[in-house]
């Protein structure tokens, strides 16, 4: 095992057993969000201790966490202007954990605490990220801490301690932010199926070997990318990706997300900055996708005009996404009587919109709207996107006669939490050298994990490989020409393409007759010897009366 897997096993260990001495009594969601609430919490104290500590220029002692208050709010602008909160040093996560079996009104001093950093934390501006928002719920006196103050106390002190014994090790060591994004996940995952409440939060969160295959599918032959986007962009785990693939230094230009639950839009920012994003690189933004995309979708001048076109008044883009992840909910209900919505350009170049029960197909169009001319679409949809007839069946032929279908991908069932769906993924291209789609059926490519599966490594090399290569392998995948799929109605499903291993063994009826009367004839012989036999003890028998 290696020392970066020992350091996620032990990680991982610590964060069961808060789980068992803490999930009973919250639930766990609410134990989730308190464990994400403090671990952001100790994540900004170290990350402001590491500012000051690497600020050589400063004359006093770069041990933050020893400065006296009334000498840090000597530099309260200084710091909130580059890192847009600000925490005294008494407050800092590790003095207060020290202190916190000591204070009777631990709950209170929490409480203030989050309160001062949240009016510290500057507004969210154009070019910047914020904080503001992402501890203003962490309600520190509330009745599931405990009844009475002691009971709650001794869990913000069982708290407090659990999380500053989780071994992340130091801020300023890269690993360590590997190990608080590691923890974040770890703790998602944990979520997923929850053991008192029987919901599941597994709309948001996408498995990360799924998300890993969606990142890598966009970025085959690249070592750097422009913006990345995802318009369901949940807890960020699907942006986040890209980050590990390439390196957050190689994204040249940000991390673009819409989320339209406030709950998820939170996780999504606090997971950008436990991820140690640099603030000028988050977009993360709140609202509908579909009906108002915050990212460069604006009423104004028209961009998608013919040369020579007078320009028309109505919706124009300013944002463009190399490479676009996303798994939108499955089939849900969206707003497609909305005025704007049916002119909206996103949408009207299909001369169809997506069903109002099934939205499915409107993010497929609208990140289309959005995937820049050298950029690649991956994204998650339901297998009957692929098949059903009538306006879905107008959208993808839309996406086949214009050439944007690059490839269909067969998941497995069971690797989403919540559905055991066997999905698909839709991989996207502008300006293709060729009209043929290639058709991968990766069902049977998973490995068992408790009571789900999962894409192993081997897996998912095995799906890029045959990507990149845009390979046909017999029972596996299959490249396609435009004109076959127009002769099966622009049907998308994988099925339709790539032709299932027969488990069934090919009999030869000749060998097998002749099998079968050898084994007739054996069956005679052995017959004639037992009635021999009989015969040779019933005389036997008669000369033994006689006698």
């Amino acid at each position: 095992m290696s020392k970066r897997e020992r350091e996620r096993s032990a990680l991982h260990s610590t964060i069961t057993r808060i789980a068992d001495n803490m999930w009973g009594t919250l639930g766990s969601w609410d134990f989730n969000e308190y464990v994400l609430g403090f671990l952001f919490y100790r994540f900004i104290s170290e990350n402001l201790s590491s500012y000051i500590k690497s600020d050589t220029s400063d004359k006093f002692d770069f041990d933050y966490a020893t400065w006296s208050d009334s000498v840090a709010k000597r530099r309260v602008n200084e710091i909130i202007k580059e890192k847009g909160f600000f925490i005294l040093p008494s407050q800092l996560f590790e003095n207060v954990c020290r202190e916190a079996s000591n204070n009777e009104n631990l709950h209170i001093t929490l409480r203030d605490i989050f309160k001062n950093i949240e009016d510290s934390a500057e507004l969210p501006v154009v070019d910047r990220a914020s904080i503001k928002g992402l501890l203003s719920n962490l309600d520190v006196s509330s009745s599931k801490m405990g009844l009475t103050t002691e009971e709650c106390n001794k869990k913000l002190v069982k708290l407090l301690q659990a999380i500053g014994d989780l071994p992340i090790g130091r801020y300023e060591d890269n690993d360590s932010i590997d190990l608080l994004g590691d923890a974040y996940e770890y703790l998602m995952t944990m979520t997923m199926y929850t053991r008192n409440s029987g919901k599941s939060r597994g709309e948001f969160f996408t498995p990360h070997e799924v998300s890993e295959l969606l990142a890598r599918l966009t970025v085959i032959g690249k070592e750097e990318v422009g913006n990345v986007y995802d318009p369901a962009c949940g807890s960020g785990s699907l942006l986040l990706k890209f980050a590990k693939v390439l390196g957050k230094e190689n994204i040249r230009g940000g991390f673009y997300g819409q989320e339209i639950n406030s709950t998820t839009y939170d996780l999504c920012r606090m997971n950008m900055f436990l991820h140690n994003i640099e603030r000028e690189k988050i977009h993360i933004a709140l609202g509908d996708t579909l009906t108002g995309s915050e990212h460069g979708h604006h009423k104004g001048l028209y961009k998608a005009r013919a040369p020579g076109e007078a320009p028309k008044y109505g919706y124009y883009s300013l944002f463009e996404a190399e490479a676009i992840v996303s798994n939108p909910p499955y089939s849900t209900e969206w707003d497609n009587e909305d005025p704007w919505i049916v002119n909206d350009p996103r949408f009207t170049p299909a001369r169809a919109l997506a069903p109002k029960s099934k939205s499915d197909l409107a993010f497929v169009m609208h990140s289309l709207y959005y995937l820049s001319d050298n950029g690649t679409a991956a994204i998650v949809l339901f297998p009957g996107v692929m098949y059903r007839e009538g306006k879905e069946q107008r959208i993808r032929k839309y996406l086949v006669d214009n050439n944007y279908v690059d490839a269909v991908i067969q998941l497995p069932g069971d690797l989403f939490f919540g559905t055991t769906i066997a999905t698909c993924i839709l991989v996207m291209k502008k300006n293709r050298p060729d009209n043929r789609v290639l058709f991968i059926d990766a069902l049977k490519e998973f490995e068992c994990d408790k009571n789900k599966h999962k894409l192993g490594d081997e897996n998912i090399k095995k799906i890029l490989d045959c990507y990149a290569g845009r390979e046909t392998c017999s029972y596996f995948s299959r490249l396609v020409d435009c004109e076959e799929i127009i002769e099966k109605d622009y049907n998308l499903s994988v099925e339709r393409y790539v032709e299932s291993e027969d488990a069934h063994k090919v009999i030869d009826i000749k060998k097998l007759n002749a099998e079968i009367d050898q084994i007739v004839a054996r069956q005679n012989e052995f017959r004639s010897q037992i009635n021999e036999f009989i015969a040779e003890l019933e005389g036997e028998e008669s000369l033994y009366r006689q006698g």
